[in-house]
């Protein structure tokens, strides 16, 4: 097996040299339809794809926040993807929000004051994303990067672990109840119903 570089001129009954003196032989490229949703994925990458051989423009690395399917907001540095979109992140921070408490009570007539939201980021380094798991992906705008998400106020991320177990286990008791309540109505749930073989 010999090696080959990008330099070398193509084998002899491939296409005909060029005549006369002039720029080198590109490599040829693959047509734009070619390109699905993974090869957009390229002007967001720090780094340029030889593969491709795309001359867009060069672009410095790319904060991307990316939601995921499970519920997850990941914001860090898109560093290298493939044809499946999984995508590489550095200094990858998980952010996790409270969304703010209901402002209306039920119980008063004056209105209480309205509370902001919390969020927390945990520094996850560098993170391996699979394609089949994003939801969403944004670019970050760089000149609003340190502020607060509108709406929200930064909190420790132990409190925000605590109330998040809290939210989660008020709604697994709220979702046991209303499929008691279904029972009784004489619908099933997915897991009640016997095994007929």
């Amino acid at each position: 097996m010999e090696n080959l570089t990008l330099d070398d001129a193509p084998p002899l009954g491939g296409a005909a040299p060029p005549l006369g003196p002039g720029p080198p032989q590109q490599s040829p490229q693959l047509p734009p339809q070619m390109f699905t949703t993974a090869a957009q994925l390229l002007d967001m990458t720090d780094s340029k794809n030889l593969t491709f051989l795309v001359l867009s423009r060069a672009l410095s690395a790319e904060k991307l926040m990316v939601s995921l399917r499970d519920g997850r907001k990941l914001i860090g540095v898109l560093r290298s993807w493939d044809q499946f979109a999984n995508l590489v992140l550095q200094q990858t921070v998980e952010r996790i929000f409270i969304p703010p408490p209901s402002s209306a009570s039920s119980d008063s007539r004056t209105p209480s004051p309205v509370q902001p939201g919390l969020y927390a980021d945990v520094p996850r380094g560098i993170f391996l994303v699979r394609g089949e798991n994003v939801l969403l992906l944004g670019e970050i705008d760089l000149d609003k990067d340190d502020d607060d998400p509108p709406g929200y106020q930064k909190a420790d991320p132990e409190i925000v672990h605590q109330l998040v177990k809290e939210k989660k286990a008020k709604e697994a008791r709220r979702e046991k109840i209303r499929l008691k309540r279904l029972a009784d109505l004489g619908f099933e749930g997915e897991s009640t119903g016997e095994a007929l073989i």
